[in-house]
């Protein structure tokens, strides 16, 4: 099915793998079915740095399914069924950057994201260093920019940010101070 507006596959109709509380796969399911029934899936968190150290933190476009003109510290979205974590993290930052020849993501740690209130999947975390001229996909970014790290620190307080984004940015830092 395509978006008419838009002319590319309709995302709510992407498949995607359906998992347990353990990550292995009971069956598939639409990602529009998949949201609109909790079911749990696989998702990937991409933190891109360009090469002067900088975060890249973007607004989601008001159109996206979940958390629409939300701020976001990575690039990411869901795993495709039968789509590997590292395949869908290197495809998401390329589409989402707007760029090819991306250097592969490298894997940090996964995580069970579940706000308790019918949004839970797998999360898999990973990093990414950006020297090409990103040009950030209109139908998913409305704003981006790189910023420091104390500047993303000022914002955290201030901006709506996507919750599982932020769950993975508290996770990511705990992480790097162990």
């Amino acid at each position: 099915m395509t978006d008419s507006a838009a002319g590319q596959a309709d995302p709510r109709e992407e498949i995607l793998a359906i998992v347990d509380e353990h990550d292995e796969v009971v069956g598939e399911a639409p990602r529009a079915e998949a949201y609109a029934r909790g079911l749990r899936h696989r998702c990937v968190f991409i933190e891109v740095r360009d090469a002067r150290g900088r975060l890249f933190v973007h607004r989601r476009t008001p159109t996206k399914l979940v958390f629409p003109s939300r701020y976001d510290m990575f690039v990411g979205g869901v795993v495709g069924a039968g789509e590997s974590y590292d395949d869908a993290a290197l495809r998401e930052a390329q589409e989402e950057l707007g760029v090819r020849g991306l250097p592969r993501p490298t894997p940090l740690f996964k995580f069970l994201y579940d706000d308790g209130a019918g949004h839970s999947w797998w999360s898999s975390l990973y990093e990414v260093r950006c020297d090409l001229p990103v040009d950030p996909q209109a139908e998913e970014v409305a704003w981006h920019d790189f910023v420091t790290d104390d500047e993303l620190e000022r914002r955290l307080g201030t901006w709506e940010w996507v919750p599982d984004g932020l769950a993975a940015y508290h996770r990511l830092r705990a992480f790097r101070a162990a």
